[in-house]
C-alpha cells in the first residue's frame, strides 16, 4: 500500500488535481449540508478539507503523503505493525479510491483495498497486557489463503467462460505479450517463442489457476509446498513479460499464507528441533506420500485428457488443444462451485476448532479467559468475512449465485461501497487479436506540420524499447490502451485531456514527461490537436538472426479525435456533454505553513521519475528492515552466549565444587584411615601389654610352684 500511496501523491495533481484531467472537486459539489450529512452520503475525509484551509487537491496531497510516511515506516519498524496502524492505511487508501474515478477502478486497486483490510483482521492489537502470542493467529490468517484461492480460481474460469477464441484456442499469448498494456523488453523475446510452447504456456496456466487452487486447502504440507511454488513461478514469469504494478507482489505476497513456520525456518536457515517419529506418525507419513503422488498422476493425466497433449519426437515439439466443450466446462463448474465452498467451510472449521483447543489449554483463569474473548471475536469476523465473499465468489455460476441465503446478499450489498470482498477475473478475454490498438496524439501551429507528442511509457515510437516500470502504474498510459479499443465517446476523459494540453498546463504535460524539455510543446502550447489510431505489432527478427533496429512496426487505421483547437465547438460540446467543464471559479486557497509544505514536497517529487523514486524508498526501507534484522539477530547471539556462559559458569562451579567435595572426601577418608590405624595401633599395644602381663602372671605363679617344691 505504501507504493500506491507515493504514486498517487505524485499522479493526483495530474490526474485529479485542480487543473488536472479530471478534478476531484467535481467529486464533492458543494450542496449547502451539513458535514455529518456529506458524510452519511460518502464517508470520506476530503469533506474536512475547508476546516483545515486546504481545497480538495491539497486534502488529497495531506492524504497520500501521510499514507506513504506510515506505510513506510511500517515496513521498516516492526512496532508500528499493528491493526490499528493498517486500518488508518486502509481507510486513506479508500478515500482516495472513492475519488478516483476511472483511474483508480482497476481490479488490482480493489485487491489492494481487501488484503488491505484482511490485515487489519491479522495484524495484532499491540496492548501492555497482551501476549505475544495469538492463538487464533491461523484463523484470521485463513482468510488470505481463501483470497488467494478466489483470485486465481477465478481467474482462470472467465478465461473459458468468456467463450474468447484464443483461449479456447491456447493461443491467447501468441497475441498477449505484444497487446498487454505496457510489455517490458523480455516480452518481445518471449513474443518470438515457437507457436507449440506457448500454446503448452497457455495449458499451464490454466492447470495453475484451476486446477491447483484446489491444493491450497490440502491437509498435505508438501500439496500446500508445491502449489505455492506453482503460484509463484507463474506470478514471477508474468513480472518478467509485463508491468502490472504492484499486482503480480501483492499476489506472491498472498502465496504467502501457503507456507509454514517450518518452511520459513528452512529459508531463514533456523534450526528446527528434530522430534522422533512414532510408528503412528510413520505409517501416516507414508500414507500423504501415497496420496500426494497419486494426486500429481492424477492432474497430469487430466492434462494429457481435457488438453490433447501428444510429443512430436521429430520435429521437437509437443501439440495440445482443448478436449472439451463450453457445455462440458459449465457442467464441471456445476459440479466443482458447491464442493468448493464445502471445502472451504471445512477448513475453516477445522482452524477454528484448533484453535479453541489452544486456547482451553492456556493456563490461568484469566489468560484463559482472555483468549477465548479474542478467539471468539475474531472466528465471528472471519466466518462472516467468508460467508459474504461466496457472493462476489460465486457469480461465475448462477444457480450457486441463487441459492445463497439472502441474508447474506443483504449484507454483502450494505457493505459494498467499502470494497471488503470483491469479485475478480484477470484477462477475461485477449484484445488486439488483429494488431494493438493505440491512439497517437499530435499537436501543430500552424494545421500544416503535426508533431507526434509521445508518452513516456506506451508504445508510441517504433525504435523505443519497451520500459520497465513496475511497481509503478503510469495510470494515464493505461487508461490510453482501454480508449484506443473503442471510440472516443467511450473515453469522456480524453476531450479533457486535449483541452488541458491546449491550455498548455504544466500537470498534465508532467503526466505525459516528467522531463518537459522532452515534450515537443513545452515553449508554447500547440494550436491544435487531433488523435489518429493504429495498429501496432511487434517486429520480427531478421532471417540471418540478428536482433531488428526497430521493436515496433504499425499501420495507419483511422482518425480517434478530429481537430480541435481552444473554444472549438466540437471540443466545448463534448467536454459540457460529459461534465467536464468548469463552472464555478477555484476557490483560493491559503498560505498557511501546510499548504506550502505539500507544495515543496510536490514539487520535488515529481521531479524525479516515478518508477526511479519508488524503488529508491523502497531501497531504504528495505535497507532498514536488514539492519534491524541483523541487529536483531546480534543481540539474540549475543544472548544465546550470555546464556551459554552462563551454564558454562555453572557447570564449572559445579565441577570446582564436585572436585573440592571429592577433595574433602579424600582427605576424611584419610584422616578416618589414621584414625582406624591409630586406633588398631592402641588395641594392639593394649593387647600386647594384656599378653606381656598375663605371661608375667604366669612365670610369677610358675615362680610360686617351684618355691612351693
Amino acid at each position: 500500500m505504501s507504493h500506491d500511496m507515493v504514486k498517487n501523491d505524485m499522479d493526483e495533481k495530474c490526474l485529479y488535481g485542480n487543473e488536472g484531467v479530471l478534478p476531484a472537486r467535481w467529486q464533492l459539489r458543494v450542496s449547502g449540508k451539513s458535514v455529518v450529512e456529506q458524510l452519511k452520503d460518502s464517508p470520506m475525509l476530503l469533506w474536512f478539507g475547508p476546516r483545515l484551509g486546504l481545497d480538495t487537491q491539497q486534502c488529497m496531497e495531506l492524504l497520500s503523503l501521510t499514507g506513504a510516511l506510515l506505510s513506510l515506516l511500517t515496513l521498516a519498524l516492526p512496532v508500528l505493525r499493528d491493526c490499528r496502524v493498517f486500518l488508518v492505511l486502509w481507510i486513506l487508501y479508500l478515500f482516495l479510491y472513492q475519488v478516483g474515478q476511472v483511474f483508480l477502478y482497476f481490479q488490482w486497486d480493489n485487491l489492494l483495498l481487501e488484503t488491505g483490510f484482511l490485515a487489519i483482521l491479522i495484524a495484532p492489537m499491540k496492548m501492555p497486557w497482551s501476549s505475544k502470542v495469538r492463538l487464533h493467529d491461523s484463523v484470521t490468517f485463513w482468510l488470505a489463503r481463501w483470497l488467494l484461492f478466489r483470485l486465481m480460481f477465478v481467474s482462470g474460469v472467465v478465461k473459458l467462460t468468456s467463450r474468447c477464441p484464443t483461449w479456447w484456442g491456447l493461443t491467447a499469448l501468441t497475441y498477449h505479450y505484444e497487446t498487454q498494456c505496457i510489455p517490458t523488453p523480455l516480452a518481445w523475446f518471449a513474443h518470438q517463442l515457437p507457436v507449440w510452447l506457448q500454446k503448452l504456456s497457455v495449458v499451464g496456466t490454466f492447470v495453475i489457476e484451476i486446477a491447483v487452487p484446489f491444493m491450497f486447502f490440502s491437509p498435505i504440507r508438501r500439496h500446500r509446498l508445491a502449489a505455492f511454488y506453482m503460484q509463484v513461478l507463474l506470478q514471477v514469469l508474468i513480472i518478467l513479460s509485463g508491468n502490472y504494478n504492484f499486482f503480480n507482489i501483492l499476489t506472491i505476497t498472498l502465496c504467502l499464507s501457503l507456507l509454514d513456520d517450518q518452511h520459513v525456518d528452512f529459508w531463514l536457515r533456523r534450526p528446527t528441533p528434530k522430534t522422533e517419529s512414532t510408528s503412528l506418525q510413520t505409517l501416516l507419513s507414508g500414507l500423504a506420500v501415497m496420496l500426494e503422488i497419486g494426486t500429481y498422476a492424477l492432474l497430469g493425466y487430466w492434462t494429457i485428457k481435457y488438453f490433447d497433449l501428444q510429443v512430436d519426437w521429430e520435429n521437437k515439439s509437443v501439440s495440445s488443444k482443448t478436449a472439451f466443450t463450453y457445455f462440458e466446462f459449465n457442467g464441471f463448474l456445476k459440479t466443482v462451485t458447491v464442493p468448493s465452498i464445502w471445502t472451504g467451510v471445512l477448513s475453516l472449521t477445522w482452524e477454528i476448532i484448533s484453535s479453541m483447543f489452544k486456547c482451553a489449554c492456556v493456563r490461568g483463569v484469566l489468560w484463559r479467559l482472555w483468549s477465548t474473548i479474542q478467539w471468539a471475536v475474531m472466528a465471528a469476523a472471519t466466518v462472516s468475512m467468508f460467508a459474504i465473499s461466496l457472493v462476489p465468489y460465486t457469480y461465475f455460476e448462477y444457480d450457486a449465485h441463487r441459492n445463497l441465503w439472502p441474508g447474506v446478499r443483504t449484507v454483502f450489498e450494505l457493505t459494498d461501497r467499502y470494497q471488503l470482498v470483491n469479485s475478480y477475473g484477470l484477462f477475461r478475454r485477449m484484445t488486439g487479436v488483429g494488431g494493438r490498438p493505440e491512439v497517437v496524439i499530435e499537436g501543430s501551429m500552424d494545421r500544416n506540420t503535426w508533431t507526434e507528442i509521445e508518452f513516456m511509457y506506451k508504445p508510441g515510437n517504433m525504435s523505443t524499447a519497451p520500459p520497465v516500470v513496475a511497481p509503478h502504474q503510469p495510470r494515464l498510459d493505461w487508461q490510453m490502451w482501454f480508449a484506443a479499443l473503442g471510440p472516443h465517446t467511450q473515453s469522456p476523459w480524453f476531450s479533457s485531456l486535449l483541452h488541458r494540453l491546449l491550455q498548455g498546463k504544466r500537470d498534465v504535460i508532467r503526466l505525459i514527461q516528467t522531463d518537459e524539455s522532452q515534450y515537443p510543446f513545452s515553449k508554447q502550447p500547440p494550436a491544435y490537436l487531433r488523435a489518429h489510431r493504429y495498429k501496432y505489432w511487434f517486429s520480427e527478427p531478421k532471417e540471418d538472426g540478428l536482433y531488428p533496429q526497430r521493436w515496433w512496426r504499425r499501420v495507419y487505421v483511422e482518425e480517434f479525435y478530429p481537430m480541435v483547437h481552444l473554444g472549438d465547438s466540437y471540443l466545448e460540446q463534448m467536454l459540457v456533454q460529459h461534465g467536464l467543464k468548469d463552472k464555478a471559479p477555484l476557490r483560493r486557497s491559503s498560505n498557511a505553513w501546510l499548504t506550502r509544505l505539500l507544495h515543496h514536497v510536490g514539487e520535488h517529487a515529481r521531479e524525479m521519475p516515478a518508477p526511479l523514486l519508488l524503488w529508491t524508498l523502497f531501497s531504504s526501507a528495505a535497507t532498514v528492515c536488514l539492519l534491524n534484522s541483523l541487529r536483531s539477530r546480534a543481540h539474540q547471539h549475543q544472548h544465546e552466549s550470555l546464556q551459554n556462559k552462563h551454564a558454562d559458569d555453572k557447570q564449572a562451579a559445579g565441577q570446582t565444587r564436585s572436585s573440592v567435595a571429592q577433595e574433602d572426601e579424600k582427605k576424611h577418608e584419610e584422616e578416618d584411615a589414621k584414625d582406624d590405624a591409630e586406633e588398631d595401633g592402641k588395641e594392639q599395644e593394649e593387647d600386647a601389654t594384656a599378653e606381656e602381663e598375663q605371661e608375667g602372671e604366669i612365670e610369677e605363679e610358675e615362680d610360686c610352684l617351684r618355691k612351693r617344691k
